[in-house]
């Protein structure tokens, strides 16, 4: 089997399980896990109830759970609801959206500040 081949799950399939590899195409439907190295397209037409962990996830279709993901992008017909996190996220204009989000990079507590110190040239007293 070539390796550079994406894994397909065409618009008449119906999965319920764990998918792991390097890429994948849903067109139908899938339900379970999905752990994807590289790229994940969810397409116009799928219907996806899942957690998701992938490198890259473009999603075209429905999409009900937990991704995430380093890039995510959510086309004009995306109808996504539950929990997204990635380092990149683009949202298509016509894409809903139902949930949390937390994209970019994970917020720092600020420091708390220092002792204050009397400006040069002011007397402390």
């Amino acid at each position: 089997m070539d390796s550079d081949k994406m894994t397909l799950v065409d618009a008449d399939a119906e999965m319920d399980g764990r998918l792991t590899g390097k890429d994948a195409h849903i067109l139908g439907r899938f339900k379970g896990e999905i752990e994807i190295k590289g790229r994940l397209l969810l397409g116009e037409g799928c219907r996806v109830d899942a957690k998701v962990v992938a490198g890259t996830a473009e999603i075209a279709g429905e999409f009900k759970g937990e991704i995430k993901a380093e890039r995510l992008l959510l086309l004009e017909k995306a109808r996504v609801s539950g929990t997204l996190e990635a380092h990149s996220l683009a949202i298509r204009e016509g894409a809903q959206v139902n949930g949390a989000v937390n994209a970019g990079e994970p917020r720092r507590a600020a420091a708390a500040p220092g002792p204050q110190r009397p400006a040069a040239g002011v007397l402390a007293g």
